[in-house]
C-alpha cells in the first residue's frame, strides 16, 4: 500500500516503513506526526484519488530526527560595478519514518448516494413521460 501526501508545499510518495525527508515539522525525535492531506491511496489494483484530498485517509509517522540540508551558496554580482554579495543557506528538515496508512470508510459512503441519484433520475423520467 502506498500514498501520495502533501506537506511543506511538496508532494511525496510514501509507503509503510519508508524514511522521508520533509520540510521542518514541529516535534522532537520519537514524536508522532499525522499527515491529513492525502492526495492518492493505492493498494494493489485499487487506487483512490482525491479531489483534491481523499476523505478519511491519513498517514501517520514517527519523527526520526531534526536535521539540516546541505549548504547552498547565494551569489549576486553586477558586472563592472564592483558589486558582489555572497551568502549561504541551510534549510531545516525533518526525517520521518512512515508507520501507518489509514483509509477511512467515508469514500465508500459517497458511492451510495450516486446510486440513489440514478434511482431519482429514473423517477423523474417516468413522471415526465406522463
Amino acid at each position: 500500500m502506498y500514498a501520495i501526501i502533501k506537506t511543506g508545499g511538496k508532494q511525496y510518495k510514501v509507503a509503510k516503513d519508508d524514511h522521508v525527508t520533509v520540510e521542518k515539522l514541529a516535534g522532537a525525535a520519537g514524536d508522532t506526526v499525522s499527515f491529513d492531506q492525502v492526495l492518492l491511496v493505492g493498494d494493489g489494483d485499487n487506487t483512490t484519488a482525491g479531489a483534491p484530498f481523499v476523505d478519511g485517509a491519513s498517514v501517520s509517522g514517527e519523527v526520526v530526527e531534526q536535521t539540516r540540508a546541505d549548504k547552498i551558496i547565494v551569489f549576486k554580482k553586477q558586472r563592472r560595478q564592483n558589486y558582489r554579495r555572497k551568502a549561504g543557506h541551510r534549510q531545516d528538515q525533518t526525517v520521518v519514518r512512515i508507520t501507518d496508512i489509514a483509509m477511512g470508510g467515508k469514500a465508500k459512503a459517497k458511492a451510495k448516494p450516486k446510486a440513489e441519484k440514478s434511482a431519482d433520475s429514473a423517477e423523474t423520467e417516468s413522471t415526465s413521460e406522463d
